[in-house]
């Protein structure tokens, strides 16, 4: 028996019903298992049917699925949502990420001094390193994360990351031959005899103490935070160590200690990156992070870069030693990113001071600057000066460091690094070397000038802005390209407009060369206008002038609101347009004296020449512009038009720089083709012309001018049946009209037949044919005959009719009736 349920009834239940209350005992079998299709809302008792149930209408609960076990994944595995790659040397081998961002406090720090590998950590090479990804190995991204080098226009041979643990040194030491007092420069620490040189004492000349001993050891820690593995290198103001970053994801970075620690201006300097170079921010500068002391010495902590400096690129050319050079567009790509990295130093007031080819890495296909202990104040008269001979500007002693002096060693360093520059340390130390003892001077002549013009003894004569500076070596480097693959590389000037078509090409029919000269004036007039300096206050004004004629302009400009320079320059050039010289070199004066470095007051005074027929006079003035403007074209184009008949050959050379580089300068072909022909080359002068691009509106000239070029003034004998047949193809494919066609046929026609009966061709059938008619006696004179009755026939001038139907039946086939 059991116990009734009942609350307050103290029966027993027996036979199913409590003896004292009598009421059944509460049962309580086990719940039958719940249908499938039943009903999941609380208390409805309902049947799931189609999808919802017969009783309440709700739908069924869904079902929810086991937990699944969890998937391993690979440490290696990329942890981009969607991406399957695999990380490797730190970044996916897909995508490039880099691997998911471990926190720190999960991570064991290494013991100092235990080496690279940072055990405990993910991989010293996977976090440790300070570069993003822009800076990191593997093929599968370095497409998407290309640097700037080569400007777009040269593949610069990529360097491979070097691994840091790899080029610690195993015994570092300053060779005996590179130790020099910091104070006097003598030599200091040399050895005599079999003794070895001191590495520690005092200058014998001027009594400054020298120390060229490593001060830190590998596992030292430095500041607290950075584990010294050991040395790197050593440079102009001290030893440079690797460390790892304990506090930042095990980063690699560097240390750069001073080499000589008695060095009150050294000490000075590493304040002072300290204190300025830390907000330096730019792809193509090393990242200063910190400045710490240890035991008494100051060090710059920065970001290591892992690649190979331009020195020991140059040194591991094929070529002997004392014959290294890059390939020059190579050179003139590290000179284009060299130049960006001191726009930005300039624009923040700072100069590097000390840059060459040691003080710059590449790493894979990016250039950074390092070594930044030389960099100083535009504004600090009393700062210390650092530099190398050979690099270094000659008045930097007296005058301090400028802007042109910072430029001045980027020209040096690039004669250094594009051709094998003997004893520019010695002989050569302030100057370059005769041009025409360097072949790639001789070769590239614009590269020849923005090197002297770099490198001037004169600092006013350099170049004043690294911008200006990167813009003419961009010019030089597309004319450099197309020099060496025969591929133009165009692209629009920053300094002037576009040129006027200036060629004359003489009517069939005509007595004249088929492309005479063209007069001087004529040649002014269409050269490429310097552009409108867009900062002065009348730019828009003198803009809107371009519209009116030439005696509009001039009354526009006298009666300006503002006398600009731009107005003034206005003024000037519509002067000489309109014959006015006099008045245009007043004007031109009065500039000069407000802007005496303005090179365009030099391009108008040699238009003003050119355009009164002074050739000679303008030639010296169009000579020194190139030199300022060497990737220009406008003043090769000028000087080669002022030097067609007194220097044909370099006429030649310069229209052929040109056109070479851009072949929308149409006049440099014309002038090309003027020149050869002059000088009895028609071959050359013909395919000048046929060099004209069929895009260009100046196309369908230049084939008529080659027509004319290939027959007209040649004596029968000079003739030969391809020439003949070409100039009728080229002349049949041309969309002329009736008139001039039916000229130029007529002149192909008769130089033909007279090369038929008198030249080459009387010796035998010739063959082929000619607009339309064999190449024999009867077809040729029918066709001419008939092209000299259509003419006739057209033109409403009775003696040239007269004419041309005597020519018609004098050259009629012979027939017997």
């Amino acid at each position: 028996m059991s116990q009734c349920a009942e609350p307050g009834c103290g029966g027993t239940v027996d036979g199913g019903y409590c003896v004292l209350c009598g009421v059944a005992a509460s049962s309580s079998p086990p719940p039958a298992p719940a249908s499938p299709n039943a009903c999941a809302q609380p208390g409805c008792t309902g049947t799931v049917v189609d999808g919802y149930c017969d009783v309440c209408g709700s739908p069924p609960a869904p079902s929810v699925p086991a937990p699944r076990p969890p998937v391993a994944v690979p440490d290696d595995a990329c942890r981009q949502p969607g991406c399957t790659g695999k990380i490797m040397d730190g970044y996916c081998d897909v995508c490039g990420s880099p691997p998911a961002h471990t926190s720190l406090t999960s991570r064991s720090r290494p013991a100092p001094g235990t080496g690279t590998s940072g055990t405990g950590t993910s991989g010293s090479r996977g976090t440790g390193s300070t570069r993003t990804g822009s800076t990191r190995t593997g093929s599968a991204r370095s497409s998407g994360r290309r640097g700037m080098l080569g400007a777009g226009l040269v593949e610069v041979p990529r360097v491979p990351y070097r691994d840091p643990s790899t080029a610690v040194m195993s015994d570092p030491q300053v060779a005996e031959g590179k130790r020099f007092c910091s104070s006097c420069g003598e030599p200091v620490g040399r050895g005599r005899g079999d003794r070895p040189g001191r590495t520690e004492g005092f200058c014998p000349k001027c009594g400054t103490r020298f120390s060229f001993t490593p001060k830190l050891s590998p596992g030292d820690l430095v500041g607290g935070q950075y584990g010294v593995l050991g040395c790197l290198a050593h440079g102009g103001l001290g030893w440079i160590y690797l460390a790892k970053d304990r506090n930042v994801s095990d980063r690699w970075v560097v240390l750069k200690g001073l080499l000589d620690s008695g060095d009150a201006d050294a000490m000075a300097a590493a304040a002072a990156e300290r204190a300025y170079l830390a907000e330096v921010e730019h792809p193509n500068i090393v990242k200063i992070y910190n400045f710490v002391q240890h035991d008494g010495d100051g060090y710059i902590v920065m970001e290591y870069v892992g690649g190979q400096s331009l020195k020991d690129i140059l040194l591991q050319q094929p070529q002997p030693r004392g014959e290294k050079h890059l390939p020059l567009a190579q050179a003139i790509a590290y000179g284009l990113e060299v130049l960006r990295a001191f726009e930005y130093l300039h624009a923040q007031g700072l100069v590097y001071c000390d840059f060459k080819p040691d003080n710059v890495i590449q790493s894979e296909e990016q250039l950074r600057l390092i070594d930044l202990g030389g960099v100083r104040r535009l504004d600090d008269p009393d700062g210390a000066i650092y530099g190398t001979t050979g690099y270094q500007a000659p008045e930097i002693a007296e005058a301090g460091p400028s802007i042109s002096s910072d430029l001045y060693t980027v020209g040096r360093a690039l004669s250094v690094l594009s051709f094998p520059f003997k004893g520019y340390t010695r002989t050569f130390a302030e100057s370059l070397p005769p041009r025409s003892q360097i072949p790639l001077l001789q070769r590239f002549e614009s590269f020849d000038r923005f090197l002297r013009r770099a490198t001037h003894q004169v600092p006013a004569e350099r170049f004043q802005d690294a911008a200006e500076m990167a813009e003419q070596l961009t010019g030089v480097l597309r004319e450099v390209l197309a020099a060496e693959d025969g591929v133009p590389r165009p692209a629009p000037s920053g300094l002037f407009g576009p040129e006027r078509f200036a060629a004359r090409i003489a009517d069939g029919g005509s007595a004249e060369s088929a492309l005479p000269p063209v007069p001087p004036p004529v040649a002014a007039a269409a050269l490429p206008v310097p552009l409108v300096d867009g900062s002065d206050p009348a730019a828009a004004f003198v803009s809107g002038l371009t519209a009116l004629e030439p005696a509009q302009v001039a009354e526009a400009a006298a009666k300006a609101p503002q006398r600009t320079p731009e107005v003034k320059l206005a003024h000037a050039r519509v002067k000489i347009e309109l014959g006015a010289v006099e008045e245009a070199g007043e004007i031109l004066d009065e500039l000069a004296a407000e802007r005496p470095g303005d090179w365009r007051i030099d391009w108008y005074r040699a238009i003003a020449l050119l355009s009164q027929g002074r050739v000679q006079e303008a030639a010296p003035l169009f000579d020194r512009l190139y030199g300022l403007l060497p990737g220009e074209a406008a003043p090769k184009l000028a000087l080669a038009y002022c030097r067609e008949l007194r220097a044909p050959l370099d006429a030649i050379r310069l229209y052929e720089m040109v056109w070479r580089t851009d072949q929308s300068y149409i006049n440099a072909a014309f002038g090309l083709a003027r020149v050869h022909l002059a000088a009895g080359d028609r071959g050359a002068a013909v395919a000048a012309l046929n060099s004209v691009p069929e895009v260009s509106i100046r196309y369908v000239a230049a084939q008529v001018a080659a027509v004319a070029t290939a027959v007209r003034g040649r004596s029968p004998a000079e003739l030969t049946a391809p020439e003949l047949v070409a100039a009728g193809e080229r002349l049949t494919a041309l969309d002329l009209d009736a008139e001039r066609r039916d000229r130029l046929a007529a002149e192909v026609l008769e130089a033909a037949l007279d090369w038929l009966l008198d030249g080459p061709g009387a010796a035998g059938r010739a063959g082929g044919r000619l607009l339309d008619a064999q190449l024999s006696e009867t077809p040729l004179r029918r066709r001419l005959e008939e092209t000299y009755r259509e003419l006739a026939r057209r033109t409403r001038d009775r003696d040239e009719c007269r004419r041309l139907v005597d020519s018609a039946n004098a050259v009629r086939p012979r027939t017997l009736l």
